[in-house]
C-alpha cells in the first residue's frame, strides 16, 4: 500500500546544497560600493535630521512650545533609532545569515 504523505515528506527534506557564494556574478564589487554609499548617505542625513530634531526639541523648551519640544524629542529618538539601524544592519544581516544556516 502506497504511502503519499510519505513520498511529499521525503520530497520536503531534499537539501538542493544550495550557499551563498561571493564573486558568482560579475558586478558585484558595484553593488556592494552602491549599498556602502546608500548606508553613508543615509547616516549623513540621519545626522541633519537629529541635529535638526535637538534644535526644535531646545527651541519648544526655551519659547515653552510643548508640541515643538514634543516633536524634537520624539525626532531625536527616531534619528537615533535610525542610526542603530543602520549602524547594526551588516551585523543583524550576518547573525540571521548564520542562524538561517544552521536550521536543518
Amino acid at each position: 500500500m502506497p504511502f503519499p504523505l510519505a513520498d511529499h515528506v521525503i520530497q520536503l527534506a531534499y537539501d538542493p546544497g544550495i550557499s551563498p557564494k561571493g564573486g558568482g556574478l560579475p558586478g558585484l564589487a558595484v553593488l556592494k560600493n552602491v549599498v556602502n554609499s546608500i548606508n553613508m548617505f543615509a547616516l549623513i542625513a540621519v545626522v541633519g535630521a537629529l541635529a535638526v530634531s535637538l534644535g526644535v526639541w531646545a527651541w519648544g523648551h526655551h519659547t515653552g512650545g510643548h508640541q515643538a519640544e514634543a516633536n524634537g524629542k520624539k525626532g531625536a529618538v527616531v534619528a537615533a533609532g535610525a542610526a542603530l539601524g543602520l549602524g547594526a544592519a551588516n551585523a543583524v544581516v550576518a547573525f540571521f545569515s548564520n542562524l538561517g544556516s544552521q536550521v536543518q
